[in-house]
């Protein structure tokens, strides 16, 4: 039996024996104990609603998660606040629509100085005005660590890097390392020797746990897996080169590894979590920056498939946004529970807020657009009366063009701003959003256009204009 097979095994063990005490142990009230709330969040990169095992897909492996997935409850329709990373990454750190921030691309971004719209200036960094959930949690007395990707910052501009905004500790991609692949001319005194990235920053996020378990932690692990370049490692992929099913929506044996890398990642984290002694107090939020990448300026690139949702990252579809997400909170989550209630991202701030007992800088708080989970993650059942929405006045090589959207309980009607055109589509009649109903529900169709014009006037949001050098036969060309 293959190392990465016990450690599952044992993990899924730890995990059983754990909810049985913790449920034994929980007080009537769903209370936590006296001692802080350890919080770990863990951020995939790329990876599509359909992306593990308990969520769908019929080629990945992915036991660690499942298993913690049984043990803590799935959110079947959350989101990511945009199609493309940082922006999703900049909701999370200030529980704010990207498009209040400005921050509506990721940094560097497409230009296309011939397409039909003009982009907005957006702001390519996360600026120090706006409050992070690191600061926030660093002031009530916590320790704060980030691992892997950050992608807030200008670049190669130190002042707007994780320590700059509230993060005590900052471990990032080692210098000369190609995709997933470190430099053998990297030499770290002390290090474990690891040479592929995600491998080597899970000794990271492991140490930084094992250090700092006599006091409350905040650690934010954003991994770099499985967004592009494709390359596992190389056992993995021969372990999935011999499995393969032509028949299987799923069939990228090196996409597959890499799943697998990010699994065995959150197993070692978690089997870290009950090693020091912190597992019963300790809350676990694992969820992606967006949905999986499928095609690239027009045609399907073989990488991933988010099927039954329509497309994927950059696009204006379901498969852009909608992603896998697990929330486990000892004495309180139910294992195996289901929430279908539709969140975002924007939630986690004062979700984590909340459940810390952090009160946060008040003049921030006021312009927080998320909204606390707690109650969801201790009922399942209930419910949030609010829309949710995005904004991406951007092109981008798997998507669309620039597009708002808005969802309102089933509805999701998506504007599109180089037509505009709209679409409407019932989610619980159909996912896929093949059957625009905007013709054939005009009162809808008009009612939730309003409302998602008048949020964009709210939050500020920067819209595309018209491009006077406009040439459809180079719409498509980039410029960097």
């Amino acid at each position: 039996m293959s190392h990465f097979r016990v450690l599952s095994a044992a993990l899924c063990f730890v995990l059983t024996a754990f909810s049985l005490s913790e449920a034994a142990d929980a007080k009537a009230d769903g209370k936590l104990n006296a001692k802080k709330l350890n919080v770990v969040f863990l951020l995939a990169d790329d990876l599509g609603w359909t992306g593990l095992r308990c969520f769908g897909s019929d080629f990945y492996e992915t036991p660690n998660l499942d298993c913690l997935a049984a043990h803590s409850t799935k959110f079947t329709n959350a989101y990511s606040a945009c199609t493309v990373c940082s922006p999703t990454r900049a909701s999370i750190m200030t529980g704010q629509y990207p498009a209040r921030l400005h921050l509506t691309d990721f940094i560097s971004g497409q230009h296309r100085p011939f397409a039909k719209m003009r982009i907005p200036q957006w702001t390519k960094f996360l600026e120090h005005r706006h409050v992070t959930i690191a600061e926030t949690l660093k002031q009530a007395g916590y320790q704060t660590g980030m691992v892997g990707k950050w992608h807030l910052d200008k670049r190669g501009d130190r002042n707007f890097a994780p320590i700059k905004h509230g993060f005590d500790e900052q471990y990032l991609k080692p210098p000369g390392t190609h995709g997933y692949l470190i430099s053998p001319k990297f030499k770290e005194p002390g290090g474990s020797g690891s040479r592929y990235v995600t491998d080597y920053l899970t000794d990271k996020a492991v140490d930084f746990i094992d250090r700092n378990s006599q006091q409350p932690f905040f650690l934010y692990f954003a991994y770099h897996t499985p967004h592009t370049p494709i390359q596992g490692r190389a056992d993995l992929v021969k372990h999935f080169e011999a499995k393969v099913r032509k028949d299987a929506v799923h069939k990228n044996p090196t996409y597959a590894a890499m799943v697998k890398s990010l699994d065995m990642s959150v197993g070692r984290v978690l089997a870290q979590l009950e090693k020091s002694g912190v597992a019963d107090r300790t809350l676990v939020v694992f969820t992606s920056d967006n949905g999986g990448l499928t095609q690239r300026y027009g045609k399907h690139d073989g990488f991933t498939e988010n099927q039954p949702l329509r497309r994927g990252k950059g696009s204006a579809y379901e498969g852009g946004v909608r992603v896998p997400t697990i929330v486990h909170l000892p004495g309180v989550t139910k294992a195996g529970t289901v929430c279908k209630e539709p969140v975002s991202t924007i939630d986690w701030y004062p979700t984590l807020l909340d459940l810390t007992g952090s009160t946060g800088d008040g003049s921030h708080n006021e312009s927080v657009d998320g909204v606390s989970l707690a109650g969801l993650v201790r009922d399942p059942s209930a419910s949030l009366d609010r829309n949710l929405y995005w904004h991406y006045p951007h092109y981008h090589a798997g998507g669309d063009g620039p597009y708002s959207a808005v969802r309102s309980g089933d509805w999701r009607l998506i504007e599109f701003h180089e037509t505009g055109a709209t679409a409407l589509y019932n989610l619980r009649n159909e996912i896929g959003e093949r059957n625009n109903l905007a013709k054939s529900e005009p009162e809808k169709t008009a009612g939730l256009l309003a409302d998602l014009r008048a949020w964009r006037k709210r939050v500020g949001a920067q819209m595309p204009t018209s491009n006077p050098d406009y040439d459809p036969r180079k719409a498509t060309q980039v410029r960097r």
